[in-house]
C-alpha cells in the first residue's frame, strides 16, 4: 500500500487563527481534527466569493493553504483511525 503524504507546509495561512483553529471530536471512540466554525465559515465565505466575483491574490494564497491544512488534517485522520482499527484487530 502507497501512502501519498503531502508536501510540507512552508508555512500557515497568515489569516488562520492560531488559537481555536483546529477542534477534536470524538467519533466512535476515535479522535478526529477538523477546521473550526470560525475557520470553516472563512472557507465557505472565500468560496461564494470565488464563485461570485476573482478572488484577491491574497485570498487565493489564504484558501490554497486551508486547502493544505485540510490535506494534512486528513492524513492525521486516516492515521489515526487505521491505526485504531489495527489496534483493535490485535
Amino acid at each position: 500500500m502507497t501512502i501519498n503524504l503531502p508536501r510540507k507546509l512552508s508555512h500557515l495561512p497568515n489569516s488562520l487563527p492560531l488559537d481555536g483553529a483546529v477542534r477534536i471530536e470524538l467519533v466512535e471512540g476515535v479522535p478526529r481534527f477538523r477546521a473550526s466554525s470560525l475557520v470553516q465559515g472563512r472557507i465557505e465565505t472565500l468560496l461564494i466569493k470565488q464563485k461570485q466575483s476573482a478572488l484577491t491574490s491574497e485570498e487565493e494564497t489564504e484558501l490554497d493553504g486551508y486547502e493544505e491544512l485540510d490535506d494534512y488534517l486528513s492524513l492525521v485522520n486516516r492515521i489515526i483511525r487505521n491505526t485504531s482499527l489495527i489496534q483493535n484487530e490485535i
